[in-house]
């Protein structure tokens, strides 16, 4: 294999923004496609191709990843992962049967804070951890016209779109998640349509915020309180709470570690940096290092799947059960 990897990036969003451009930074020859646009899907495919980049709506995933397997390429995905479970078994499956490398865009994983953050919980900074919150409240859902990402039954929500990466986080600091509630709202019931064509207002079939509690195997708790339609922004927030000290992840300032009787132990964040591509793209540089060897590493599709049977349970919301009520 050239030491110039040939990508197929799919989806004009976040695809074009972000995926294709870390690409192209890692020297890699990159050809960008629409994910409606089949015929420019299939003549990108026809052609030599290392690896195929999945950045499709939800609903899409299941299809774009039989095409990139059917050429036998490698695979990577962006999550939620399909639509379901299902779907993400079933793409699980695709893979597995075909033995071609597939990877799962978790890219948060390669945050160098995060990263940071992972390393001083494994050495014991903050003695044995005891629960992991995070809150984030942006605005631009407010604004953002009608579309998939409102559409329940095209994968749309935004558990989809931001509990992932928070389930994808639990797992790959604490383990297996045992149990786990939610509650999801909808605060922007109805949108206009897109550009002037479409000026009717539709209903929001999946859900712009919500709460989540979350229990850990190892006996660790989680909370998560978050929503895309808020009046303003707040900044994102991640608290580790552990039984000698707290860690504190703020977006845009950093990481800070404290504990009892000691100055705080500060790492900046980068100012000249966009933590989200810079993520990518360092995530990215992991992956192309595995194509070029022929070999898996992770997280992949198994780690998807175990994050979309998450998703699925936090999508169906809390047990239907009264409230207890005041003794009179």
């Amino acid at each position: 294999m050239s030491a110039s990897l040939k990508v197929v990036v799919i989806g004009t969003g976040f695809g074009r923004r972000t995926v294709a451009p870390a690409f192209e930074a890692l020297g890699c020859e990159v050809r960008l496609v629409s994910a409606r646009d089949t015929i420019a899907l299939e003549q990108a495919l026809a052609a030599p191709c290392d690896l195929v980049s999945v950045h499709s709506p939800p609903f899409l995933h299941l299809e774009h990843v039989k095409l990139a397997v059917s050429r036998g390429c490698a695979v990577l995905c962006d999550k939620p992962f399909g639509r379901n479970a299902d779907e993400a078994r079933a793409m699980l499956e695709l893979v597995t049967a075909a033995g071609v490398p597939h990877f799962l865009n978790f890219e948060f994983r390669c945050d160098p804070l995060r990263e940071q953050l992972k390393q001083l919980l494994d050495d014991g900074a903050i003695g044995n951890p005891l629960h992991f919150s995070c809150s984030m409240f942006l605005s631009s859902g407010r604004r953002a016209p009608h579309g998939w990402l409102f559409e329940r039954d095209k994968g749309g929500g935004w558990i989809g779109a931001f509990a992932s990466h928070h389930v994808d986080s639990l797992h790959w600091l604490f383990g297996e998640i045992d149990a786990v509630s939610c509650l999801p709202r909808t605060d922007v019931v109805a949108r206009p349509g897109r550009g002037e064509v479409d000026g009717q207002l539709h209903a929001a079939t999946a859900e712009d915020a919500f709460t989540a509690w979350f229990k850990l195997r190892s006996g660790v708790t989680s909370s998560l309180d978050t929503g895309c339609s808020s009046a303003v922004d707040l900044p994102s927030q991640i608290c580790l709470l552990g039984s000698d000290g707290v860690l504190q992840l703020t977006h845009n300032v950093g990481l800070v570690l404290m504990r009892p009787q000691q100055e705080p132990q500060q790492f900046p964040a980068a100012s000249d940096t966009n933590p989200v591509q810079q993520a990518q793209q360092r995530w990215l540089a992991k992956v192309c290092e595995a194509v070029k060897a022929g070999q898996q590493t992770g997280p992949d599709f198994h780690t998807g799947l175990a994050c979309a049977r998450i998703l699925d349970a936090m999508r169906s919301g809390p047990a239907d059960r009264p409230a207890p009520r005041q003794a009179a």
